[in-house]
Parts: C-alpha cells; sequence; structure tokens
C-alpha cells in the first residue's frame, strides 16, 4: 500500500515503489523507459547511487542509495523525478497520437489537483519505501525486484537476466546492463553521510 510518510532523514538505502496512475502501462505505451534512465542519471549527478532497479510497463522498483540530500527531503527528491519522467510521458503521447491514453489522464484529475494546473496524472500520488538496513534485507529486496518480470501475471522474460530493463544481469554475471548501477557491497566503504563534494 502507497504511503504518504514523510522519510525522516537525509541519506540511507532505500527501497523505493513508484506506479502509473490506475496502473496503466504507461511505461510500455509510450517507451518512455529511457525516461526513468534519465532520472537516474539526473540522481547520480546530484551524488546518489542507482543500487538495483526493475523499470515494468506499468512501475518501478528501485533501490537507492542516498547520499546526505542537506535538508531536502527524499519525498521531495522522488516527486520531482516522478513530475520530470510524468512530462516526458506525456510529450511522447501526444506525438504518438494517444488520445485515448491521455483523455484517460485528464479524467483521473481531481478538482483540487486541476486548480494547481495539474492537467494529466500520470503517477499515483504516492509511493512505497522501505529503509534498507541490513544486507539481508537489501539482498530479499534485490530478489524480489529482479524476478518481478518473471511471475506468471507478467511473464516478460522466463530468467530475471533476460529482461533488459532490470539490474538482474549485473547481480547475477557481473556484467552491467541496460543502465550501470552500484553495487550496495561498494557502499559499505562510502560514508553516505557526508554531502558529495562538487
Amino acid at each position: 500500500m502507497s504511503v504518504r510518510k514523510e522519510i525522516p532523514v537525509y541519506d540511507g538505502i532505500f527501497f523505493i515503489t513508484f506506479t502509473n496512475a490506475r496502473w496503466l502501462r504507461l511505461f510500455e505505451i509510450s517507451n518512455a523507459y529511457d525516461s526513468v534512465y534519465k532520472w537516474f542519471d539526473h540522481l547520480k549527478a546530484k551524488g546518489h547511487y542507482i543500487v538495483g532497479y526493475v523499470i515494468m510497463p506499468n512501475h518501478v522498483h528501485l533501490l537507492i542509495g542516498f547520499r546526505n540530500t542537506q535538508g531536502q527531503s527524499i519525498n521531495r527528491i522522488i516527486a520531482e523525478g516522478k513530475r520530470f519522467m510524468a512530462y516526458d510521458i506525456v510529450k511522447r503521447l501526444k506525438a504518438g497520437k494517444q488520445l485515448n491514453i491521455l483523455s484517460l489522464l485528464k479524467s483521473y484529475v481531481n478538482r483540487r489537483e486541476a486548480s494547481c494546473g495539474k492537467i494529466h496524472k500520470v503517477f499515483e500520488p504516492s509511493f512505497d519505501w522501505k529503509e534498507c538496513m541490513t544486507t539481508h534485507f537489501i539482498t530479499q529486496k534485490l530478489d524480489y525486484i529482479h524476478n518481478n518480470p518473471c511471475q506468471g501475471k507478467w511473464d516478460l522474460a522466463k530468467h530475471p537476466t533476460e529482461y533488459v530493463h532490470s539490474s538482474a544481469l549485473y547481480y547475477a554475471t557481473g556484467l552491467q546492463g541496460m543502465y550501470p548501477v552500484t553495487s550496495f557491497a561498494e557502499l559499505d566503504d562510502i560514508d553516505l553521510t557526508k554531502p558529495q563534494i562538487d
């Protein structure tokens, strides 16, 4: 269940999940997987670490090592990322003349959101998060996300390493996949409480 609870810390490894509005397969429909990778690039530029991920047709699971965010809440960082991806998805839907989908996304906007200028609802408003305090918990979450594409209802791949929008290949073989990640073991030697030095 998605929560609106504020993450009370400014650094650490977190398991994050966010979902397209009403579980529509918007990443797939708009072919916006690379939009997530562009957001990953932005996070890395700010000194954060992509530890693991899977981009499903309608949701994203990821583990992020947040370096000291210097007072900016992690919730805000996630919200800004979702906003960036939402604009990109809408732009792609318009370019592809996906008028039915755009109309649906418009219908999901409530009055309060519309009064603030929102036109389309691309993502569910909240997201799931869990702080990863142990190696056991991290490996458990990595196993979960990497197996997600192989689950019966999805059946996107026969083996986790075959699904390209995932870090499964790296954790199984040591070879980087579609997007390079940083092993959680490497973060043992990095003090995430210290901000990035530019």
